[in-house]
């Protein structure tokens, strides 16, 4: 609530002065303030002692500069001023001034002057300062715009190197050459189709849920496999840097192909299970676990030729985790980050 008030008070101050473009408006506006404040000491004339011919003029030059500008400041206070000369600086109704009568109206003439200008110069200030803040947004709005422009663009290109590799397959004859353009042409095509939801124009860290979901889901799409299934699990929610999101999304993504490759072979149907898990506040834990045909006897990570689980390795070095493959119902996929 607080915030919407404040919101408010900023967007009606950036609207002043008022009635920019109604000037019989602001005049008569102005001329009210003008005599309510001449009543207004009419009325305490009697109650006042000697000294206090301006006491309720100012606030109606302030008003007026205020609400209506400069121009109508400067009205009120020529104004005002020529009405406690003549009403209530020596001899009434009289322009006939004394030495303290010209003290008086100099000293009113100063304060009249410091306080137009004062607000003259906010207000510029002010209409500077909303006019750089819609600039602002204005550009922010491109940017926003030209970032999603070239993330699209870049996802578009990356599309069409995966579709040149696999082209460029067809004249392979070696069959381990024809695996490695699959395996290239695979993990082109899947960051193409992730990029767009990779990074975040305002460059903000993200939650790990709406990163892993979609995520998971252009994995099995990609597939072409519609019969495995992709629950994702997310007991204690965390932030991702977006630092992190190309890496941790390849090594998920890594793990979840491995899973439909090898362990779901031969296979139209199986389940593919993303959890989260935090370790207090030390460590952060993803599992991919399939119920798939599992890990083959004898397997290990460190001497598997595996280019995947390689790189699956080195990108959980860099953001300071671990990854490994152990058994379970099947495989399970586990990487370890620090929080």
């Amino acid at each position: 609530m607080r915030e919407n008030k404040g919101g408010a008070g900023t967007h009606l101050i950036e609207r002043l002065p008022l009635l920019p473009d109604r000037s019989l408006l602001a005049v008569a506006a102005t001329a009210l303030l003008i005599a309510v404040s001449f009543a207004l000491r009419v009325v305490a004339d009697p109650v006042l002692p000697p000294g206090f011919p301006f006491v309720t003029f100012f606030p109606a030059v302030i008003l007026a500069s205020a609400l209506f500008g400069t121009r109508m400041g400067v009205l009120a206070g020529v104004t005002c001023g020529l009405l406690a000369w003549y009403c209530f600086i020596g001899e009434r109704y009289s322009f006939a001034l004394s030495w303290s009568g010209i003290v008086a109206m100099g000293f009113y003439s100063f304060v009249v002057i410091t306080d137009v200008a004062i607000i003259h110069w906010m207000q510029r200030a002010n209409r500077n300062l909303a006019h750089e803040r819609e600039l602002s947004r204005t550009l922010a709005e491109t940017r926003e715009l030209l970032f999603s422009e070239l993330q699209h663009r870049v996802s578009n290109n990356l599309q069409v190197a995966a579709g040149l590799i696999t082209l460029q397959k067809r004249q392979v004859r070696d069959e381990d050459a024809r695996a490695a353009l699959d395996e290239a042409a695979r993990r082109l095509g899947l960051i193409g189709r992730i990029s767009r939801q990779l990074y975040d124009a305002g460059g903000s860290a993200r939650r790990m849920r709406a990163f892993l979901e979609p995520l998971c889901n252009d994995v099995i799409e990609a597939s072409g496999r519609p019969g495995i299934c992709c629950n994702v699990i997310v007991d204690d929610d965390a932030m991702l840097s977006p630092d992190a999101a190309i890496p941790l999304a390849l090594i998920v993504a890594e793990a979840m192909a491995n899973a439909i490759e090898h362990g779901f072979a031969g296979r139209d149907h199986g389940v593919i299970d993303v959890e989260l898990s935090r370790d207090g506040k030390a460590q952060v834990q993803i599992e991919v676990r399939d119920d798939g045909h599992g890990l083959p006897d004898g397997f290990d990570i460190e001497a598997s030729d595996s280019l995947g689980l390689r790189i699956a390795r080195m990108l959980a070095g860099q953001l300071e985790g671990s990854f490994e493959l152990v058994r379970g119902n099947g495989a399970i996929a586990r990487l370890i980050l620090p929080a």
